[in-house]
């Protein structure tokens, strides 16, 4: 069976970079490991190689102290939106898609003057420096227009999706106390028009600070600043206010599927120059490309995903629901270059019989992204096959913490199935032993070593930091531990396990719960499956794993057997389930992740393990609260 599903080219934004350290005939492996060794000189050499744009220069690249006390380029000043529209460009700047095909499109020249229209309105509201602006918005061009508009005055952003009810944006955009609230009345999702009317009056309401509340689109709300009249102020070009480097950008927020959403926030430069990076010298893009990565605003892929326009690139949006053949609608449409999607879809668009290059126009693609998820190796061989040899189709993993990767792919590195390529510039990342050892070709506990420029600033309502030093520093003080099991191999690639805190541990041995989900799904009756290990009462190890079925399948004994002998024959004997159980369905995070804990402790009977806005089909929960219920009775 081949493995690799990308052969290197030569030709790429990194070997530009490579040559421009004096590094031109460096490896990947040795360019990385000069760029986690030399700190200064590597972020330097981004940051000039990217012309980043200070206001004033730093007087160093940090101030030398360990993490979690690290601070990024003092003395720095600059503005994310001074990036952006560094050199006047012509042509898309952001496209709006929604069910029926494009929506909107702002030019370079549109772009510029709407952010500058809706900054002079906050301004006359009264919006300053370290003030928040926040938004309840699908993922539509003016979510962009709001955020560059907001970061320009050096206000703080945060924004939640439409798909979240008002109820769950409040329990994030209230930690904020914001003084402008910039909303839609609803969205569009398979064919529908969801209308948030409610969901807005309950979020004002729940937001007492508001001084203005800005409505996009058309809706029965009239208390507030039509979005048309509040970026119609004649403001010429965009002035944005120089802040220090790490004065606050923006706020992201987790899932909350553990407990109450935690407000991340992260400053103006790390941001800046850690996208920077990533666009340019992993995903390879470039000033004129057309780059989508199907998002809310609840993800940290929005965020990246709008850093194209550092670049230069056209960002493409998506108000819409997933469904098969839609996102790769979008993408003919947008000509789009560089496209961002989940394993999730692709296992949806494979299942629905679509052939991707064939039954859509995909020739202006280069790039495909997929995160959100573990892509396993069948998955990544069956979309690498279908889009051909001149896609590079790389995985990616890292996370809102630190709104980036990793680890990732450069078109200059092969990439093997069910493998992410290579470990980022710039990130320390290691797999460690218990003992902070490195492991190579073994499984440890994903850690980043050295300090990154997008780690937090800190966390909302953590004055003291000890929450986020409890989040990431506790087991091995001065180091990031993430909380994924990980593998480094002898190549440098690295393959996820998934979370630590989901580990099975059966008979003393522990396994990643990837590893054992894979084999099951590898079974063509298979569609999806979970795996969880409950430490019960009496000191036993229950071990279920449920499945959802393909093609209206039941499970029958010799389907389970099936099962069984997969994980034993391709995982480990001590690894084999203890029951194979049908579902109705897995249960994820908004942003396709499989929900491991919170089942975990719905099982075992927790209640308040995970709040329903934070799932993206609330009602299977209780399948898994009445299956532990019924195995706590029978025992």
């Amino acid at each position: 069976m081949i493995n690799d599903v990308w052969a290197p080219t030569a030709k790429a934004t990194i070997t530009e970079f490579a040559r421009a350290v004096g590094r031109p005939a460096a490896s990947y492996e040795e360019l990385w490991r000069w760029s986690v060794a030399e700190t200064a000189e590597f972020w330097s050499a981004v940051a000039g190689f990217c012309e980043m744009a200070w206001d004033t220069p730093p007087d160093a690249v940090t101030d030398g102290a360990p993490m979690p006390e690290t601070r990024w380029f003092p003395g720095g000043r600059l503005n994310y939106a001074a990036q952006v529209f560094r050199t006047p460009r012509t042509g898309a700047a952001v496209v709006g898609h929604d069910e029926t095909g494009i929506s909107q499109t702002l030019t370079w020249v549109e772009l510029e003057a709407q952010v500058a229209g809706l900054a002079a309105t906050l301004a006359g509201l009264g919006v300053r420096a370290g003030d928040r602006v926040v938004g309840y918005l699908p993922d539509r061009p003016e979510a962009i227009v709001a955020f560059l508009a907001t970061a320009s005055l050096g206000a703080v952003w945060a924004g939640c999706g439409t798909d979240l009810a008002g109820d769950a944006a409040i329990a994030r955009l209230a930690q904020l106390a914001p003084a402008v609230l910039v909303a839609a009345s609803g969205h569009h999702h398979r064919g529908h028009w969801i209308d948030r009317t409610g969901d807005v009056v309950a979020l004002r309401e729940g937001l007492p600070d508001l001084r203005a509340t800005v409505l996009v689109g058309d809706g029965h709300l009239t208390d507030g600043i039509a979005w048309a009249q509040a970026v119609s102020l004649p403001a010429g070009r965009v002035a944005p206010v120089p802040v220090p480097a790490e004065h606050p950008l923006w706020v992201l927020f987790t899932s909350g599927t553990t407990g109450p959403p935690k407000g991340i926030v992260h400053g103006h430069a790390g941001v800046v120059i850690e996208h920077l990076k990533t666009l340019s010298l992993h995903l390879d893009l470039e000033a004129g490309d057309q780059f989508f990565w199907y998002t809310t605003l609840n993800w940290m892929m929005w965020n990246i995903r709008a850093g194209g326009l550092l670049r230069g690139a056209t960002v493409h949006c998506f108000d819409g629901a997933p469904v098969a053949g839609a996102l790769w609608q979008v993408a003919e449409r947008g000509r789009v270059t560089h496209f961002g999607i989940s394993p999730g879809y692709l296992s949806a668009s494979r299942d629905a019989g679509l052939h991707p290059a064939e039954d859509f126009d995909l020739a202006a693609l280069r790039v495909v992204g997929c995160t959100g998820s573990v892509l396993t190796a069948p998955l990544h061989r069956w979309v690498a096959g279908e889009l051909g040899p001149e896609v590079l189709v790389g995985s990616t993993t890292g996370g809102t913490d630190v709104v980036s990767g990793f680890a990732g792919s450069v078109p200059t590195v092969p990439i093997r199935a069910g493998e992410i390529a290579v470990r980022c510039l710039g990130v320390d990342f290691h797999a460690w032993s218990p003992e902070r050892e490195p492991l190579i070709d073994e499984v440890g506990e994903l850690v980043v070593t050295s300090p990154m420029p997008s780690m937090p600033l800190g966390f909302r309502d953590d004055p003291d930091g000890s929450r986020y030093r409890g989040a990431y520093f506790e087991e091995f003080p001065a180091v990031w531990r993430h909380g994924d099991w990980v593998t480094v191999t002898g190549r440098g690639s690295v393959i996820v396990h998934g979370r630590s805190d989901a580990t099975l541990n059966r008979h003393g041995i522990r396994m990643g719960s990837a590893d054992i989900c894979q084999a099951a799904e590898d079974l063509p009756e298979i569609s999806e499956a979970l795996v969880v290990g409950i430490e019960e009462p009496d000191g036993g190890y229950w071990m279920p794993m449920f499945v959802t079925l393909t093609g209206g399948r039941h499970l029958d004994e010799e389907l389970a057997t099936a099962v069984r002998a997969a994980v034993r024959d391709r995982v480990s004997p001590r690894h084999v389930p203890d029951e194979v159980i049908q579902a109705p369905g897995i249960p994820h995070t908004r942003t396709g992740k499989k929900l491991e804990v919170p089942v975990k402790n719905i099982l075992r009977g927790f209640t308040g393990a995970v709040g329903k806005d934070a799932v993206d089909r609330p009602e299977l929960l209780e399948f898994y609260r009445r299956t532990g219920e019924d195995r706590r009775r029978t025992r």
